[in-house]
């Protein structure tokens, strides 16, 4: 049988659909091949940017005697995860337990039942002192199931039943409180204590971060610390020392190499404990979480550098992972051609493809290229961005030789000390690095660009949705510049919700789905993709006010109770229950680059209630909080985002209500007073109109009466539904809320 791959739309698999390998995607054809032949199944998990993934291409999928194997004694089946997040959770989990670690690319061998019964990660393609390399492990293998099937398929149902039996102990409670259990109230703020211990002991003073190398930016630890400072106080010991593990970790994120100086954005992660070599991918899901972080770091500081943070990432998304249709595209590869710089007939430079891909190579940098573009400012920015004649990467941070004579760029001192050295103003020292970094971005859009992944997956979109809709809310304002950016921001989460209700919405059933690329595809979506576009949405609703955003985000919720919801446990599973090629339905209980959706689920059905959309919601929130009580009571640094939703929970519910025209700068200066700082959390809720009034006076018949006074934007501060006088002075509104 040859390769089944050429015709699916994933970047992942049609990197994969010219192996010599006789690769199946996922689905009921390639189960029943291996069960017709009788054959264990090669499964193969990646994603199109995953640069060990293309070292094992390269070394086995693309070698033909190793094909050989695969083809004549197993069923190979590849999949991408970010097509099918539920099918590698359920594998990943499996080789986390068998292996105590875990990654990409996933190997996991199955029987024709899918039930896994050896797996790993990368594997060589030659053996090496204490580890066979693929081959061997592949003939092994397959003598196994030739010689000793039983014990193979034993071994498949032993690891199913361990899984079961693993969730199963995740939930003793039902998603109820069990006797004798402290109240939630007590057990959530024991939670905050000790995770925020946690991350006090881990700091990192020196480099900022958590641990040692490699530093991965997780945002939902720092989303956990900004909370942490809002509930406590931002002027409290604890507050203030939250805020500085969040912000001082953000300062070195942005002076590193993780950060692209040239092009905007910031890496997957760092390999050493200071953030200076990367692994150069991009993803979408972490740009829009970094954004959100740098938003709160400005709302918690007031330092404008985190606006200028955030800014950076949009720039970066708009000009570079945005789609003409106004979705947001997955990511962009470690890996591209390394360049020659030459200059052309003309006197330009160029670049020409050299051999096969590296990592980085479209982002570092020789001292000679560098001077070729910058001339007589290459000693100033050189100064300023660290970089040598030999190159600023060496020893152990390049075991593979690959930066050899190359230079990552890092901020190695302020901008004061750069504009001290060379007898220059700041503002001055800024127009030079900003003109050069100018320079060096056109001169590398000539390079061959590392592989985009222009999948478009929902869960992504609605991360990044909301980072726009909170950048509108954060960086917008009434000045002329700030109007902009506001319309600018917002007009871009708009035209991605937009495209998803287009192309990714049946709305007869209120369904999602999970991929976009050269139209639908065929999975509809899972766990995640609705609790981060619901997010998406709620925060659109907030930032617009339009009630379109909201009404969408209900039902979709309602979609997600009944497609995830586990009734007996409490909590959301990944995948829903009508998939037969899943074996085990999991629910996520980590925290990782991604939140997990039981998480964001939960701060939503908060949000939702809060927002008069149904206090049952609230009910199933709290059942929520139940179901996962053992991971985040015992480990609360593993569910940050989990303890970011348990905010809602134990504080009063607090609303703003605005009537009023959003299109007026009076509306905006009032909706704006409550993003200058941050604080608790607080439901924004508007009466624009007549119609408004007649939808809010079914759900919320508390806000019937509230108009605008007097023909001026009016505001309503209500908590636990007992509001204040009415006020439409901005002054008077920022008065109340600080002291609320």
């Amino acid at each position: 049988m040859s390769n089944q791959l050429a015709a699916e739309k994933s970047p992942y698999l049609l990197q994969h659909a010219a192996n010599p390998v006789a690769w199946m995607p996922w689905g009921e054809t390639a189960f029943a091949r291996a069960r017709a032949e009788d054959k264990p199944i090669f499964l193969s998990i990646g994603y199109s940017t995953c640069h060990w993934c293309h070292v094992m291409a390269h070394e086995s999928f693309e070698n033909a005697d190793t094909a050989a194997i695969l083809n004549e004694q197993f069923v190979a089946i590849k999949v991408d995860r970010e097509e099918r997040p539920d099918v590698d959770r359920v594998y990943m989990a499996y080789v986390q337990a068998m292996t105590g670690h875990g990654g990409w690319p996933l190997s996991a061998w199955l029987t024709p039942e899918l039930k896994p019964f050896f797996g790993g990660t990368y594997f060589p393609p030659e053996d090496r002192p204490g580890r066979a390399g693929f081959p061997t492990l592949l003939r092994a293998i397959a003598r196994g199931w030739r010689d000793e099937r039983d014990k193979l398929v034993a071994e498949g149902e032993r690891a199913i039943a361990a899984l079961r039996e693993q969730r199963g102990s995740q939930e003793p409670g039902g998603g109820r409180p069990e006797r004798g259990e402290p109240p939630l109230a007590v057990a959530g703020g024991a939670a905050f204590e000790r995770g925020f211990q946690y991350f006090a002991d881990a700091f990192d003073a020196l480099h900022g971060g958590f641990g040692g190398a490699p530093k991965f930016p997780r945002a939902a630890n720092l989303n956990f610390l900004f909370r942490v400072a809002a509930i406590q106080g931002a002027t409290t010991e604890v507050g203030r020392e939250a805020i500085r593990y969040a912000s001082a970790t953000l300062r070195a994120m942005a002076r590193g190499g993780i950060h692209d100086h040239v092009g905007g954005g910031f890496h997957r992660y760092a390999v050493d404990e200071a953030w200076f070599v990367p692994h150069f991918e991009k993803m979408l899901y972490d740009q829009a979480q970094i954004a959100i972080n740098c938003l709160e770091a400005r709302q918690a500081t007031g330092d404008e550098r985190f606006g200028w943070m955030a800014r950076d990432i949009f720039d970066y998304v708009l000009r570079d992972l945005t789609s003409p249709a106004g979705g947001f595209y997955t990511a962009e590869d470690a890996d591209s051609a390394p360049p020659e710089a030459a200059r052309s007939d003309e006197g330009q430079v160029t670049s020409d493809q050299k051999g096969h891909n590296v990592e980085g190579a479209f982002y570092v940098w020789t001292a000679a290229e560098l001077r070729m573009v910058l001339g007589e400012d290459f000693g100033f920015f050189a100064a300023h961005f660290g970089a040598e004649e030999n190159g600023n990467v060496a020893g152990q941070l390049d075991p593979h030789g690959e930066f050899r004579g190359k230079n990552i760029l890092v901020q190695r001192r302020s901008l004061l000390e750069t504009a001290k050295q060379f007898s220059l103003e700041p503002e001055q020292a800024n127009e030079r690095l900003m003109a050069a970094l100018g320079k060096l971005r056109a001169v590398r859009g000539l390079r061959s660009r590392p592989l985009l992944d222009d999948k478009i997956v929902t869960a992504n979109n609605g991360l990044m949705i909301s980072a726009f809709a909170r950048g509108a809310q954060v960086l917008g304002g009434e000045k002329e510049n700030e109007k902009e950016e506001r319309e600018r921001l917002l007009g871009a989460a708009i035209r991605a919700a937009e495209f998803v209700r287009r192309e990714l919405h049946e709305a007869e059933r209120s369904v999602l789905f999970r991929c976009w690329r050269e139209g639908r595809g065929a999975n509809e979506g899972f766990a995640e993709d609705y609790a981060f576009f619901i997010q998406g949405l709620l925060d659109l609703y907030e930032a617009s006010f339009e009630r379109r955003w909201l009404e969408w985000a209900g039902a979709l919720q309602r979609t997600m109770d009944e497609r995830f919801w586990d009734e007996a446990g409490g909590g959301y599973f990944n995948s829903a229950a009508d998939d037969t090629s899943i074996v085990l339905r999991l629910k996520e209980d980590y925290d990782g680059a991604e939140p997990a959706p039981s998480s964001v689920a939960t701060l939503n059905l908060l949000r939702l209630a809060a927002l008069g959309q149904g206090e049952a919601w609230r009910e199933r929130a709290g059942r929520c909080f139940e179901a996962f009580r053992a991971q985040w009571s015992r480990a609360p640094h593993a569910l940050p985002q989990m303890l970011v939703a348990l905010e809602l929970a134990l504080e009063a519910p607090r609303q703003l209500v605005l009537a009023g025209d959003p299109a007026t700068a009076d509306f905006r200066a009032l909706a704006g007073v409550v993003h200058e700082r941050l604080g608790p959390r607080r439901a924004l809720l508007a009466v624009t109109d007549e119609a408004d009034r007649v939808w809010w006076a079914v759900r919320a018949p508390w806000m019937a009466e509230m108009r605008a006074r007097d023909g001026h934007a009016t505001a309503y501060v209500c908590e636990e539904y007992a509001c204040r006088a009415p006020v439409t002075d901005v002054a008077e509104l920022r008065r109340i809320l600080a002291g609320s």
